[in-house]
């Protein structure tokens, strides 16, 4: 029983100097630290957006349902709207034909302006049906994994948004879900970027 004792306390001992010297052995004036470093999140506002008017446009590839893509900077020199959409979202539908009526018609033909649609995660017949259904003319592009969503918005965050650019690529602004009177709003933002020199 006594040797037991003696082999706890030795062992006890010897713990003690591994501890202390492997601290030691760290650079001068570091701590070792045994906390994994997480990846901060972005927080979303209270509209689950994760930009902001003044942020520049972060950068996504354009998905056109003939299978050809091309980089948001291309567009460099426009006027842009982005509208993100899904076929399921009964608010886009609602949205969908004031953009092609209020928007696109008026603008369509303006090389100074880009709209695209961008459909949230549906494949390309999917995509060619819900423009279709609604109808509307102007450009919808894929998102298949939805990388260019969350480019702007947050996990769980919804659709119906349309983001507008002016000409250097830069937000000038946000908007979400279907309101008549930010609606109204946005197509004056969007004529007076138009209109200037």
């Amino acid at each position: 029983m006594l040797n037991i004792k003696i082999m706890k306390r030795i062992l006890y001992f010897l713990l003690l100097i591994l501890v202390v010297v492997s601290c030691k052995n760290s650079p001068k004036g570091e701590t070792q630290s045994t906390e994994v470093e997480t990846k901060s999140e972005v927080v979303a506002d209270e509209r689950g957006y994760i930009v902001k008017v003044g942020d520049m446009v972060p950068n996504i590839d354009i998905n056109l349902l003939d299978g050809t893509s091309f980089n948001i900077s291309e567009l460099k020199g426009k006027v842009v709207m982005l509208q993100f959409t899904a076929s399921w979202c009964g608010v886009c539908r609602k949205e969908m034909p004031f953009i092609e009526r209020d928007i696109w018609n008026v603008y369509k033909d303006n090389p100074d302006f880009a709209l695209y649609g961008i459909d949230l995660k549906e494949s390309k017949e999917e995509t060619e049906a819900f423009a279709a259904a609604i109808p509307v003319t102007y450009p919808l592009t894929l998102d298949l994994e939805g990388k260019s969503f969350y480019s702007f918005c947050g996990e769980g965050a919804g659709v119906t948004r349309n983001i507008i650019l002016d000409r250097e690529g830069k937000i000038i602004m946000l908007t979400r879900l279907f309101d008549e009177a930010e609606f109204a709003q946005m197509v004056e933002v969007i004529d007076n970027e138009l209109n200037k020199e």
